[in-house]
């Protein structure tokens, strides 16, 4: 399922990072990942069986995600996680505002509001 769809990306988000022609992949894309980031349960209880503030949340977030992903594609699918030239170095990975979860880069703050969703939880859930 895809949690932000294009005209809430435009209307309610007030997005234009995506081009047009590259946006429903970019959604679908950090939908997916929001469902790496939240162990697969949403899908098992439904998009719509959340609470209001939980799907205006992970909306939110699936914008964001698709935004920070067109921004850094050339950075998230290096297979480098550092490199320095002539004493200019960078990393990718951890670092003080982004995190790699579950093999997903997103930026710190972002993550953060997915996780007040309390669907984050590495708990299991009865």
């Amino acid at each position: 399922m895809v949690y932000a769809d294009e005209e809430y990306y435009k209307t309610e988000y007030g997005g234009s990072t995506v081009p047009d022609n590259e946006l429903t992949g970019a959604l679908k894309k950090a939908s997916q990942h929001i469902d790496s980031l939240t162990f697969g349960r949403i899908g098992g209880q439904e998009f719509f069986n959340l609470t209001p503030f939980q799907q205006g949340t992970i909306r939110e977030v699936c914008c964001l995600q698709a935004d920070f992903e067109y921004e850094n594609a050339d950075m998230i699918n290096t297979v480098l996680k550092n490199y320095a030239i002539n004493g200019v170095s960078m990393s990718f990975g951890d670092s003080w505002n982004v995190n790699v979860e579950n093999g997903v880069a997103i930026r710190r703050d972002a993550y953060a509001m997915l996780c007040r969703t309390g669907l984050c939880t590495r708990r299991l859930c009865r």
